[in-house]
């Protein structure tokens, strides 16, 4: 079965074609971080412009790179939430009047589940139940993946996510947009013991994240040596504020395991493709004896292949959407 994956939650326009929910036949990405790099983080209003001039390429190089025409396209899927409203509106009804016009099956999928399904294309035997860490720009989510599309949240985020932190951290030292890979840069050049920035606990929530204090704590520092004007050292704050998150999130991970046990543990997201973080939670899985799972750095950003593997796995449960399928920028995982 040939799906048709779209995906446009954010700042990535992208269409892929997947066979059988695992194998990757093409992955076209547009990005707009150029443009978006000159204002400091993703403008929603751009995007969506941006979205609306490259969907239709996009599609057609992803089926040109497939080598295959829209007569053996199965079913589309795309991405209807979360996301940035704009950017999702195109997506959706780019998806829905192909469909329309081809009759072809609409399936609509949750960002967070295709980044998970992301695994399943770099992991071939890769099979459910286990753990996964979505973290990116929008997510934090601390999940046990029970069955395909049957998730429990265990934890997430209750104020900024990992990657808004990097890149609010990144804007305060002057490092530019997008913060994670320009922080992951900075930071092989600092001593990551250099500043010992807090890690917050949600009281009665154990696996839950916050990233706003650290961000704050991060933030005064660089005010306080302003105002002794002394010179900051980026590197060392790079280094130090990376720490700080690869630890928090390794911490819950690890914490996860030992309530919930498992032999699997799979990250996904943008964040997923720091090398800082995907080293420390190789090693605390290898520690315990635990699979260590995560896709390819270009699966982990978002992607139209991700969206393919998911909506797979949904067609095969029975799920179809109507031409009143609309993007929901706040959905919730497990949510139909």
């Amino acid at each position: 079965m040939l799906i048709l994956g779209i995906e446009s939650s954010c700042d990535e326009t992208a269409a892929a074609v997947v066979k059988d929910g695992r194998t990757v036949l093409s992955n076209a990405i547009s990005t707009q971080i150029p443009i978006h790099t000159l204002y400091g983080g993703v403008v929603p209003e751009i995007a969506s412009r941006k979205h609306i001039e490259r969907i239709s390429q996009v599609v057609a190089e992803g089926l040109k790179e497939a080598n295959v025409t829209l007569d053996d396209i199965d079913a589309v899927g795309v991405t209807y939430g979360p996301g940035l409203v704009g950017p999702l509106l195109v997506g959706t009804s780019f998806a829905k009047a192909l469909a329309f016009g081809r009759d072809l099956p609409l399936i609509g999928v949750h960002h967070i589940e295709g980044h998970i399904s992301a695994n399943y294309i770099e992991h071939k035997d890769l099979e459910p139940p286990f753990l996964c860490l979505v973290v990116s720009g929008g997510h934090t989510h601390l999940v046990r993946v029970l069955d395909y599309g049957s998730y429990e949240i265990l934890g997430r985020t209750v104020d900024d996510a990992a990657g808004e932190a990097f890149d609010k951290v990144a804007r305060a030292i002057g490092l530019g947009y997008p913060g994670g890979p320009k922080i992951e840069k900075k930071a092989k050049e600092g001593n990551p013991d250099a500043i010992d920035f807090p890690r917050a606990k949600v009281s009665d929530h154990p696996f839950d994240f916050s990233f706003s204090g650290l961000k704050s704590a991060v933030l005064n520092y660089l005010n306080g040596m302003q105002m002794r004007g002394q010179k900051v050292n980026e590197a060392d704050v790079a280094a130090s504020f990376q720490k700080a998150v690869v630890s928090a999130l390794v911490e819950h991970a690890m914490l996860a395991l030992d309530t919930y046990g498992g032999s699997k543990f799979a990250i996904a997201g943008g964040v997923a493709s720091n090398g800082a973080f995907r080293s420390a939670m190789q090693e605390a899985c290898e520690k315990r004896g635990v699979e260590f799972l995560c896709p390819s750095p270009i699966l982990c950003t978002d992607n139209g292949a991700m969206i393919g593997a998911a909506a797979y796995y949904d067609f095969k449960k029975g799920r179809r959407d109507g031409w009143n399928l609309n993007a929901i920028p706040n959905l919730a995982l497990g949510e139909r």
